[in-house]
């Protein structure tokens, strides 16, 4: 077939996958396979080689992926439901402050981003911003807005959130190059984010009256709010009925609603109590995974064939043996340790699977589109028409992604999707593996931006926070755009550093 051809087919499987997606509510990973084999079939793959393609394309992408990411939630899930994500936040604000409080959640936010699904975190931490902004007599978006956004930054820009491990996949990118490049870029972005965070919340936003009682009392006011904050010196003359988390992060009576949305069943209430984790253990045990990912990859890079420490460090830094390692510790200090018997811990961690397995499964029909785009040559047409453009390979990758981003609203289907894409441009190019890095990286920062009115994760942010849909569009999304065009602009600050 002709390359204009080709071209009209990519073009029109492209756009039934947003239909099924979009207007006729078909689940992503459904609508992903599906177009995958009329694309396939259309473009001339022989029927007999289709299941064989199909295969291929799925096989070679979970192969690289599933482990990881039901390894990773399975951590998440043991910190989380072990209070480590309290006994977290708790001392960081205690070490930062009253009045550094909002920094604290969140370097809180980023932390527990790391091991911990977007949508979770959110959940898990949203108490504890209810329970300081009453104490402290401020805005809740004042803690809430910078806190979400870090754990935005993170899921959408570092492995192992689904995303991020998916497009190494598929690239063949090095994980480990990813967490060395994205960890100071992340970084960056969620400090820059919390300060413009900060700009926005010298407005005050009107909070929904269901929000606003639950968090200040039912005898509090948008008006009282307004007067709190321009007279900080009458604000705790009287103090608003309700109980609600302390600015301690301890837990009182009031918040069933988000303790029910953050629980998963009746694990939470037959699991022994046991004493609180210490901040140093759950610190340690999120950044030995990360640690252990990049001693093996500096390994590679400066010690000899051979060497017995690189191979150790190799073996180690395999991201599914550390993050093998980092759950088997986490069942042992957060659950043996503290009370748990071994069937608790294995049903804590069997719990993380259910959550994440359409997820695995949304990321390996990407897998699978990709491998039809390169079996039809497709993919040849689109990488050819893309190098015509004459625009970077950074810059296209990141505008491809937040077009997907903004149309259909799922981070990881965008990343997925696009990765499915340019994966044939990426191959002919030959980048090293530092380029292969910071291009998935530019692609985080396109799943970063745009999230509105068609992401999950914009209204569970809007919900909880209290705000009009407005008021969320001004702020949440206004802030996660800025973070990823500030994360494109830093990963092409760095790209001359590795060509």
């Amino acid at each position: 077939m002709s390359p204009t051809v080709l071209l009209l087919i990519a073009a029109a499987g492209v756009a039934l996958l947003l239909s099924l997606v979009l207007k006729l509510k078909f689940h992503p990973f459904v609508a992903l396979m599906l177009v995958s084999i009329l694309v396939a079939l259309v473009a001339g793959v022989p029927p007999k080689d289709l299941v064989t393609t199909i295969e291929s394309g799925m096989g070679s992408v979970l192969g690289h992926i599933a482990i990881i990411i039901a390894l990773g939630a399975m951590v998440g899930r043991i910190i989380e439901l072990s209070g480590g994500a309290q006994a977290l936040a708790a001392t960081l604000m205690e070490k930062f402050g009253s009045r550094r409080t909002p920094l604290a959640l969140t370097a809180a936010g980023f932390l527990l981003g790391i091991p911990v699904f977007f949508e979770v975190g959110v959940i898990i931490l949203m108490p504890l911003a209810y329970g300081v902004a009453k104490a402290a007599k401020k805005p809740l978006l004042l803690y809430a807005l910078p806190m979400c956004s870090a754990m935005l930054v993170v899921h959408a820009f570092l492995p192992p959130h689904p995303g991020p491990v998916a497009i190494a996949g598929i690239f063949g990118a090095d994980i480990g190059r990813i967490l060395m490049w994205g960890l100071p870029l992340t970084a960056v972005v969620t400090f820059v984010s919390y300060l413009v965070a900060n700009r926005m919340n010298k407005k005050i936003y009107p909070m929904s009256d269901d929000v606003r009682a639950e968090v200040y009392g039912i005898d509090v006011t948008n008006e009282d709010i307004v007067d709190w904050v321009k007279n900080p010196e009458s604000a705790h003359a009287g103090s608003p009925s309700g109980h609600h988390l302390d600015a301690a992060g301890g837990e009182h009576s009031g918040l069933s609603a988000a303790e029910e949305l953050a629980s998963v069943d009746v694990l939470t209430r037959r699991l022994p109590a046991g004493p609180a984790p210490s901040f140093a253990m759950i610190a340690s045990l999120i950044i030995l995974p990360i640690a252990l990912i990049l001693l093996g990859t500096l390994a590679t890079s400066f010690l000899a064939e051979g060497n017995v420490v690189r191979s150790v460090l190799v073996v180690l830094g395999a991201p599914l043996v550390a993050l093998l390692l980092d759950a088997l510790l986490c069942g042992y200090l957060l659950g043996i340790r503290r009370g748990w018997s071994l069937q608790d811990v294995g049903d804590v961690m069997g719990s993380a699977i259910p959550p994440v397995a359409m997820v695995i499964l949304i990321a390996g029909a990407g897998g699978v589109f990709g491998k039809v785009l390169v079996a039809t040559h497709i993919g040849d047409a689109v990488a050819n028409v893309l190098q015509a453009t004459g625009l970077p390979i950074l810059v296209l990758a990141f505008l491809f992604t937040v077009l997907l981003r903004a149309v259909q609203g799922s981070a990881t289907v965008a990343l997925v999707t696009t990765a499915g894409v340019i994966s044939p441009l990426i191959a002919a190019a030959h980048y090293n593996p530092n380029q292969l890095a910071l291009v998935c990286l530019a692609m985080g920062a396109g799943a970063l931006a745009v999230s509105h009115i068609n992401d999950a994760g914009y209204w569970i942010v809007v919900k909880l926070a209290g705000l009009s849909v407005g008021d969320g569009l001004k702020t949440w999304t206004t802030l996660t755009t800025l973070g990823g065009v500030l994360g494109v602009i830093l990963v092409a600050a760095a790209w001359p550093l590795v060509s």
